[in-house]
């Protein structure tokens, strides 16, 4: 099957620092990839470099077939969905107008009406006339959610989508993009919660220092070596009945 977006041999600076260092990354529809890593490993440098929001020293990044670089504004929002871990927003509007703006290829009445479904679906129809400004953290993160899904697009990218929400939020976020994914979309998210991403992703991609650690599905790309050596843990991927579940606890270290 064709990877809907590919980066390959990324190299980029943040300034002087060297965030990525050759890391690559593809993904297809239908598959959900998740892309973890301790702070500072890169994980939204790859997505933006991958976008096309931040230049590449080397490298380079495809979305449909076509060179990054080669796309208008216009054609990257009809191939790519993407919720930045940033959430602020500078103005109050309401909901609705808001999760509409993610379907700016329709016609102004019928982009509502997604706008709508979509912010039913991630729970929040009650505030569609709320300004999003008075809502709580969690709720303006919902109506993002909305406005991501309300794109269309075959390509969703998601950064920390759940950061800062409770647990049932959570799952209910990832539980969407899986259902995005399942209805032939192909779905990137970058995730610190390693239980969220075993249980969630199809594969994993595992970044440390701007590199591609690992890679492959979870019970792989989470193998007891990776968690060791990149995220500094002793244990391991375990199956229960809600399914895989990290259990693990931090190595000591035993010199100076």
């Amino acid at each position: 099957m064709t990877a809907v977006w590919t980066i390959e041999g990324a190299k980029a600076r943040r300034g002087k620092v060297l965030v990525l260092d050759g890391a690559s990354l593809g993904v297809v529809p239908g598959q959900v990839l998740g892309v973890v890593g301790p702070n500072g490993a890169g994980k939204t440098s790859l997505l933006r470099t991958g976008l096309g929001l931040m230049p590449l020293e080397m490298g380079q990044a495809r979305l449909g077939g076509r060179p990054v670089g080669d796309l208008n504004p216009v054609e990257r929002a009809c191939l790519v969905g993407y919720l930045p871990q940033e959430r602020r927003l500078a103005w109050n509007l309401p909901a609705l107008d808001v999760a509409a703006l993610g379907a700016p290829d329709l016609p102004p009445g019928e982009a509502l009406t997604v706008a709508r479904e979509r912010l039913e679906r991630v729970g929040v129809a009650d505030l569609a006339d709320r300004g999003v400004l008075d809502m709580s953290g969690g709720e303006r993160a919902r109506v993002l959610l909305a406005r991501l899904l309300a794109t269309r697009a075959p390509l969703l990218v998601a950064d920390e989508p759940v950061a800062g929400l409770d647990p049932d939020a959570q799952l209910l976020t990832l539980d969407l993009l899986r259902a995005e994914a399942a209805a032939g979309a192909a779905v990137v998210v970058t995730l610190h919660d390693l239980g969220l991403a075993a249980r969630s992703c199809d594969r994993v991609l595992v970044l440390d220092h701007g590199r591609v650690a690992a890679e492959g599905a979870p019970i792989d790309a989470l193998s007891p070596e990776v968690l060791a050596s990149v995220f500094k843990l002793d244990g391991a991927l375990i199956e229960t009945s809600t399914g895989l579940v990290v259990a693990a606890r931090r190595l000591t270290t035993l010199s100076r």
